[in-house]
């Protein structure tokens, strides 16, 4: 089984891509958590809510890694609860990202803001292009230094596609 994990700012493009990625490739896609948590709550997340999303998460993805997909793709993982709980609480439990470090990723994309409007959905809160600037540059920054296999996947939607098609095409070789 490979896995993939689609990473990054929101509105750059994730969940998009990872169904596109499903469409060429099959397997499995596993979604955000926060966005299920969110609309079964109806109401924003707090700090005291961090670990329930992250443990969510990650159950989505064993449930997933149980079915043993020859591919699976992840619209994110525990990095987004991390550092989203940085940036939006000032702190993150720790014990998140020990549970990050222990399992393997195959590649990361990291998707870019640029090139992509942000779109308001009703949960996404960053619609100044510096913000996302900033998230990708932590997601980046985090990746580089745990040495975690990762290609930056930038442009038009079509470029960004392509791109990711080709790493993939890549990964399955």
């Amino acid at each position: 089984m490979k896995v993939v994990v689609l990473t990054g700012p929101e509105s750059s493009g994730k969940s998009a891509l990872a169904q596109a990625l499903n469409l060429q490739f099959g397997g499995c896609v596993v979604g955000e958590f926060v966005r299920h948590f969110i609309d079964e709550r109806q109401r924003d997340t707090c700090y005291a809510d961090v670990p329930t999303i992250a443990r969510g998460q990650l159950a989505w993805e064993d449930h997933a890694r149980a079915e043993q997909p020859p591919l699976l793709i992840l619209d994110t993982h525990l990095l987004s609860n991390l550092l989203w709980s940085r940036t939006l609480f000032g702190d993150c439990p720790a014990w998140i990202e020990k549970a990050l470090l222990n399992r393997r990723y195959d590649l990361h994309l990291l998707l870019s803001p640029h090139g992509m409007p942000w779109l308001d959905d009703g949960q996404r809160c960053q619609p100044a292009l510096e913000a996302r600037e900033a998230f990708f540059s932590q997601c980046r920054q985090w990746l580089l230094e745990h040495h975690q296999p990762m290609t930056v996947i930038g442009g038009a939607w079509e470029q960004r596609r392509d791109s990711a098609v080709q790493q993939v095409m890549a990964l399955l070789r």
